[in-house]
């Protein structure tokens, strides 16, 4: 049986906070490569790529991935999700900068905490958590009004990819938790995700008329082994080792560091433009997060 801790020791506030840090610098890495690698294909490659790492993970650790367990209707329902939100991010970062992507990005809790108690009853919200939801949602509110006055129609149509990207998101969650999906291993979760979103990637990027090659930079290379094998392959089996040994609550605290990130990394690597309003977005979500985050009436985990 998992032994299950009550607390996030030194192992798990060091996990979490290297997965942070690296899923707020990760957008940076897609908006460097994607003026190079167009956006679907390099979703293509980075999801092809992490797939075989977790097949060649499984195998070597002895872990089904093709059982017949009752779980591939909600496991392709997840993929397909899974699929959406990436393909969102991907062409999103077209249009619109990182440090706006990430926070919209990050209502992703939100979706989950609005729809989730209509099938699991005793996740109905507090008053701390609709205080969150109502702050996140006027977050939101000031990055798109930022947006209408001093932003391009490519940069709303950016915004408007980044949020659904969110949107996706916390479906995926949603459906992980409410279908046959939560009874199967994190690994074939994990794969679930990663196989759907690689065969649905590459159709669109054909649907758009991506160019195709695989004669890159050495950057750019570096840049796709660092999503695939990072990113997509290791932060997310970490992310997911943790939840069966910790309380979800307490690590669901740190996703808020995230965006923070994200916005930094812009702003230093990217030269990105830190305004105000985009300033007071961040810090609104982040607030939201903790909110709904702690606002819980059972522990979920």
């Amino acid at each position: 049986m998992t032994e299950r801790k009550d607390h996030l020791d030194t192992l798990a506030v060091c996990l979490l906070l290297a997965c942070c840090l690296f899923w707020g610098f990760q957008q940076i890495l897609i908006k460097s490569t994607v003026a190079e690698v167009p956006p679907l294909w390099q979703a293509s490659l980075r999801m092809w790529g992490a797939t075989l790492l977790l097949m060649g993970w499984c195998a070597l650790r002895g872990v089904p991935l093709f059982g017949r367990d009752g779980t591939l209707p909600g496991g392709l329902l997840v993929g397909t999700l899974f699929a959406v939100e990436f393909c969102c991010i991907y062409l999103g970062l077209l249009d619109t900068t990182a440090s706006r992507l990430t926070v919209f990005l990050y209502t992703s809790p939100f979706v989950v905490a609005l729809l989730l108690p209509r099938f699991v009853p005793s996740e109905r919200l507090t008053r701390l958590q609709w205080t969150g939801l109502l702050i996140a949602f006027a977050a939101v509110a000031v990055a798109f009004s930022e947006g209408f006055s001093h932003s391009s129609p490519r940069q709303l149509r950016g915004d408007a990819l980044a949020l659904a990207a969110g949107v996706a998101w916390g479906l995926t969650t949603l459906a992980i938790r409410t279908t046959r999906v939560a009874t199967a291993s994190p690994e074939k979760t994990l794969f679930y995700q990663l196989a759907v979103t690689a065969l649905v990637a590459p159709l669109l990027s054909l649907a758009l008329g991506e160019r195709w090659s695989l004669h890159l930079s050495a950057r750019a290379w570096t840049s796709l082994g660092l999503q695939a094998g990072v990113g997509a392959f290791a932060s997310y089996l970490a992310w997911m080792w943790m939840l069966r040994h910790y309380p979800a609550t307490k690590m669901s605290s740190f996703v808020f560091l995230t965006p923070m990130f994200a916005l930094g990394f812009g702003v230093m690597l990217l030269g990105e433009p830190l305004t105000l309003g985009l300033v007071l977005a961040l810090a609104a979500v982040a607030t939201g997060i903790v909110l709904v985050s702690r606002g819980r009436r059972t522990p979920a985990g």
